[in-house]
């Protein structure tokens, strides 16, 4: 019987390949479900989340806040199951315009286009400091707009991230913006000049 040469000698050759390759075929394999799930986990809440929204521009959103908030959490609990935590947040604007703006304020020298400790500002939110952000926490009143904002953190279901070193935990956010009902008249959005 001849031996064969061993530089010649392919047996084995498929397996040592797929040996090779299926770690790394796995991990993409996973990577994608877990990219498909936050992706159909974001689109969860933010579906729940414009129902939530809708409800609560109602007149008594303002007083079913936690339940509206508890219907939300009920269905993104059936995607990322139930040690999810959950934050949520209302801000209250007088007009679209305003969502997202900062308190105006007065930029002294050296102007730098950014609010420095020291120069005067319209207080619009009320809690006597300037804020990036001039939205007033909660639903606010009839026909205010509301930013309703909620950020879902929770443990990964596929397991390829603690085996590449990234963290367990996966955070989404969605948010919609909504004026209330006009079951009333728009309460005026008074505001204090400060200067420090």
């Amino acid at each position: 019987m001849r031996m064969r040469n061993p530089l010649q000698d392919d047996r084995g050759v498929t397996a040592v390949e797929f040996a090779l390759l299926a770690p790394v075929f796995v991990l993409m394999i996973m990577g994608f479900f877990d990219l498909a799930h936050r992706t159909y986990a974001t689109a969860i809440l933010q579906g729940a989340l414009q129902k939530a929204g809708r409800d609560s521009t109602l007149e008594t959103g303002t007083s079913k806040a936690n339940d509206i908030d508890d219907a939300v959490k009920a269905q993104v609990k059936k995607v990322v199951g139930a040690n999810a935590t959950y934050t949520s947040a209302r801000l209250a604007y007088a007009d679209f315009s305003a969502v997202g703006d900062p308190e105006p304020y007065t930029d002294k020298a050296p102007l730098n286009g950014r609010y420095d400790v020291g120069e005067c500002y319209q207080d619009v939110n009320g809690n006597a400091k300037w804020d990036a952000d001039l939205g007033k926490a909660g639903q606010g009143g009839a026909q205010d707009v509301v930013l309703y904002r909620m950020t879902v953190s929770y443990t990964r279901v596929f397991p390829m991230a603690k085996i590449l070193g990234w963290s367990t935990n996966q955070s989404i956010t969605a948010s919609t913006v909504l004026r209330n009902q006009p079951y009333g008249d728009q309460a005026a959005t008074p505001s204090t000049l400060i200067c420090t």
